[in-house]
């Protein structure tokens, strides 16, 4: 498929926040003692990396 290029930057810039909040939820879940709060974190990160394949996918798609 044909983006624009700021189509694809802004892809680009999704998937950097996206791997930076992952990045954050798999450090501060080291430090956490609640057996919940570790679930939530754990998720959220299994989520992200589930949503950083899927953009990935999408750039490895682009074309421009």
């Amino acid at each position: 498929m044909v983006y624009a290029l700021h189509e694809t930057l802004e892809v680009h810039e999704i998937a950097a926040f996206k791997a930076v909040c992952m990045i954050k939820s798999k450090t501060m879940k080291a430090l956490v003692s609640d057996p919940g709060l570790k679930a939530i974190m754990q998720r959220d990160v299994d989520i992200s990396t589930r949503q950083l394949q899927e953009l990935g996918a999408i750039l490895t798609k682009a074309t421009h």
